[in-house]
């Protein structure tokens, strides 16, 4: 089943994912990403997750804040907390290398009847929700 899973999950992902347009790394984007599923995230537990230094995640996120996708923002509380948070145009990056094309996307559950198109909506629901 967990093979069966996999097959199916890359296959969608190969055939259903958008043109990449920018020139990021696959880590960027994985810190982009944290930002944008997880509160409060600091270059501290950036580091903790992908398993570097903190110098290492301290220049991927230098590197993230110049390119416009990131800023930072000191806690009101405690000054010495800095917390991430994706600009708009760091939303936009994260959205184009992780989700699915929405016209390919379409395309493929138009082939789908109405009873099938919730099952699918319920399956990814329910591993979502899983997974978390």
């Amino acid at each position: 089943m967990i093979q069966d899973l996999n097959n199916y999950f890359t296959d969608i992902y190969f055939n259903l994912h958008p043109v990449q347009e920018e020139n990021i790394s696959h880590q960027s984007i994985r810190i982009l990403q944290m930002v944008q599923k997880k509160k409060n995230m600091m270059i501290r537990d950036i580091a903790n997750e992908l398993m570097i230094s903190h110098n290492t995640a301290s220049e991927h996120v230098k590197k993230l804040v110049k390119n416009g996708w990131l800023y930072k923002e000191r806690s009101e509380n405690d000054q010495r907390k800095v917390f991430l948070h994706l600009t708009d145009s760091g939303s936009s990056i994260v959205k184009k290398n992780t989700e699915l094309d929405d016209n390919k996307l379409q395309i493929a559950l138009s082939k789908l009847s109405a009873t099938e198109r919730a099952k699918v909506v319920e399956g990814f629901k329910l591993l979502s929700e899983a997974s978390k």
